[in-house]
């Protein structure tokens, strides 16, 4: 197809369907049988999954599975993990484990806050508009009322709004940067309501100031909306116990293995083609927890990246140390989740979710998939540092590869015996299933 399409959001969902299978496909039937299989039998089940998203044709599986052992706080999680990536889940239960003997996660809250923007545009200097914001300022929480009301009765709401001067940077423009607690909810459409209103409520003061010329009543917004850099909504996770208890099977030599583990988190501080990489680590274990509990992983992975470079170099979210006989690796990683509103009160399974966790609180989830992304680091890290990264990794993903040649009950249960001892690899398992076969 080289043209553009009309009306294809009108379509049915049915006909959306014909025509993807016969524009795009050399075998039409076959195409629509693969979406149509993923479909949910019950009928108003799958239409509830059709409603969360604009031209829908089918579900995309991705697996959800289960790390448990989890001792935060003194307390033991089961944590819902949804990810497509082999060895996270394993990865994540394995560190789980080794730490829940060695005195659990300790997890804190440092702040809650998140961040909303008005960018505006004003004819005129900082000197004649600080004055002006500063006398309509109680206007803003005066025309919002009505939006924050319920959430002011649930401890959150507008925690200040600020007037602040852009103009070093881009000519005329200001902006109104606010701070919200949320609660239990992430927030986002509470903010923007807030803000829209804000915005409104400075357009509508600004044209009657007397103060202010033609120019300067006539004030231009841009945009109004939250921010997904949330530095003030962060929370800690940390693991500690003596050298000597680090010990294990593959860790024969706990004080070189500390001593080696902590120059590795060190490279990840320093070199940034290191800690992209470290970091994406610690994402497989938050995004899978977000994931699973219906949260946008998409705004946690924005704002976590952009936290990792808020010194201006972009660096490791982790930090390990070894002080007085004490190994201690700990991680402050800033998250805005919600536990109401959203994907949290519709998909059966998010529901499901949270309930496994206990119906948290958004400051408890918080903790528990800042665990989750430390202990994920951790698993990476020790096996850097010991056996290499590919051993583990490379033996979750040969039922990828088995499964990728539709290999038999027979092929499957010899490969796997022969590969029970051998290093595996992508090429050494295909030989060995085409020697099979000859």
């Amino acid at each position: 197809m080289n043209q553009a399409v009309s009306g294809f959001s009108k379509l049915s969902k049915e006909e959306k369907i014909q025509w993807i299978a016969q524009t795009y496909f050399n075998t039409p039937a076959e195409a629509e049988k693969i979406l149509k299989q993923y479909w949910n039998q019950d009928a108003k089940l799958q239409q509830l999954h059709d409603e969360f998203i604009e031209n829908t044709l089918t579900n995309f599986y991705l697996p959800m599975g289960i790390a448990p052992n989890f001792n935060i706080n003194g307390r033991y999680y089961s944590v819902p993990m949804v990810i497509e990536e082999s060895s996270v889940v394993a990865a994540a239960a394995k560190a789980a484990k080794f730490w829940s003997t060695r005195g659990g996660f300790k997890t804190s809250i440092i702040g809650t806050e998140k961040i909303g923007q008005v960018h505006f545009l004003f004819q005129g200097s900082i000197e004649k508009l600080q004055p002006f914001f500063d006398k309509i300022k109680p206007q803003f929480f005066e025309a919002t009322e009505p939006i924050t009301r319920n959430m002011n009765k649930r401890g959150g709401g507008i925690l200040d709004i600020e007037l602040r001067d852009k103009t070093s940077g881009l000519a005329n423009y200001f902006q109104l940067h606010a701070t919200f607690d949320t609660k239990d909810s992430m927030g986002a459409n509470f903010i923007n309501s807030c803000l829209e209103q804000f915005a409104k409520t400075l357009r509508e003061a600004a044209a009657t100031e007397e103060s202010f010329t033609p120019d300067e009543q006539n004030i231009t917004v841009v945009m109004s909306i939250l921010s997904n850099y949330v530095p003030n909504c962060v929370v800690r996770a940390e693991v500690s116990c003596p050298v000597e208890e680090l010990a294990e099977k593959k860790i024969e030599d706990p004080q070189a293995f500390a001593e080696k583990f902590v120059q590795a988190v060190s490279i990840a501080e320093i070199e940034t083609f290191r800690a992209v990489t470290h970091n994406k680590g610690i994402m497989n274990g938050i995004d899978a927890v977000v994931l699973a509990t219906g949260n946008d992983f998409r705004a946690v992975e924005a704002g976590v990246h952009a936290y990792a470079a808020r010194n201006g170099k972009y660096s490791s979210l982790s930090h390990a140390k070894i002080e007085n006989g004490i190994f201690t690796f700990w991680m402050d990683v800033p998250l805005a989740l919600g536990t109401v509103g959203g994907l949290t009160s519709l998909h059966p399974l998010v529901k499901v979710a949270l309930e496994i966790l206990g119906k948290p609180s958004a400051q408890e989830l918080m903790q528990v998939v800042a665990a989750t992304g430390l202990a994920q680091n951790f698993a990476a890290l020790r096996s850097l540092t010991t056996t290499g990264i590919q051993e583990g990794h490379m033996k979750m993903h040969l039922n990828n590869i088995l499964n990728q040649f539709q290999a038999t009950a027979e092929e499957r249960k010899i490969v796997l015996t022969h590969f029970a001892d051998q290093t595996v690899t992508h090429a050494s398992v295909v030989e060995m299933i085409e020697n099979l076969r000859r």
